[in-house]
């Protein structure tokens, strides 16, 4: 069981080692606030449709059972849409457009798909779980490096001070691509190191 927590933190993080949902990532992670809250709204959808995948298995025919999960998927982005744009109204503007798109979020569907359709509800929750845990550790941790390098700030306090010059390619596209990668490089050199 703790198996089904612990792989989507390092071993099959879905960013970085599956490469899946590397579009919010990329496009929401110029700061740290932004990529937790992308991380966090994830992995509500993840828990709650997990769940529900994993309860209504035996009931879904096979032959519409695509539909039905994107059904359940959109029902717990809505209600995390909603929920973000009346408690987090500026972080829900921040994220614009990339909070109903978790509806098509590769992650989501692949675990409903691969794992809670054929799983019961506490593996499936542990899952999903861990799988948030993990999507969401590297969106803060891509969005702190693009934060700090960007613009020397984490969490919008300065930490280098007026006479800081940033890299500005770092809050650029060219500068999540680049991060991207060279966290990717990092965990695949420390896979190696372990082996």
């Amino acid at each position: 069981m703790l198996n089904e927590l612990t792989k989507g933190i390092f071993r099959e993080n879905p960013l970085l080692r599956l490469l899946l949902g590397t579009c919010p990532s990329l496009a929401v992670t110029s700061s740290l606030e932004n990529g937790f809250g992308m991380g966090a709204a994830t992995t509500f959808v993840l828990l709650c449709s997990n769940a529900m995948i994993s309860l209504l298995k035996g009931i879904v025919p096979s032959k519409v059972r695509i539909p039905v999960f994107i059904v359940i998927i959109a029902t717990f982005v809505t209600i995390t849409d909603l929920s973000m744009s009346a408690y987090v109204p500026d972080l829900h503007k921040n994220l614009g457009l990339f909070i109903p798109l978790i509806v098509v979020n590769c992650i989501i569907l692949g675990r409903a798909e691969a794992f809670a359709s054929k799983n019961g509800i506490v593996p499936s929750l542990l899952d999903g779980l861990g799988m948030g845990i993990g999507f969401t550790m590297a969106l803060s941790l891509i969005g702190s490096i693009r934060e700090i390098l960007g613009a020397g700030t984490l969490m919008g306090a300065s930490l280098f001070g007026p006479s800081y010059q940033p890299f500005l390619m770092f809050v650029l596209p060219a500068g999540a691509f680049l991060t991207l990668g060279l966290t990717m490089g990092v965990m695949n050199w420390m896979e190696k190191r372990k082996a």
